[in-house]
């Protein structure tokens, strides 16, 4: 019956840090999505804005696409900091 006991308490040990681990990237990938939608948002008013004053015409639409991998550094590593899976 003890021995029960202890391997029921390290199988509750291995799936509190194991959820203290998806917690962690659970946090991780909420602060990485509310910056890409701040970007996004910010880019949506630029381009609003551009179209605005250029009357509809080019209003820079080949330029936004050269520039989105520059402005983002992380958006131009790719999953570089990422794990496979």
């Amino acid at each position: 019956m003890e021995r029960v006991n202890t391997n029921l308490r390290l199988e509750n040990l291995l799936m509190m840090q194991k959820n203290e681990l998806l917690r962690s990237k659970a946090r991780q990938l909420e602060q990485e999505n509310k910056a890409l939608l701040a970007e996004l948002k910010r880019k949506q008013q630029q381009q609003q804005g551009q179209g605005a004053s250029s009357g509809g015409g080019r209003g820079g639409g080949g330029h936004s696409t050269a520039t989105a991998a520059t402005n983002n550094p992380k958006a131009a590593a790719g999953n570089s900091g990422k794990q496979p899976k």
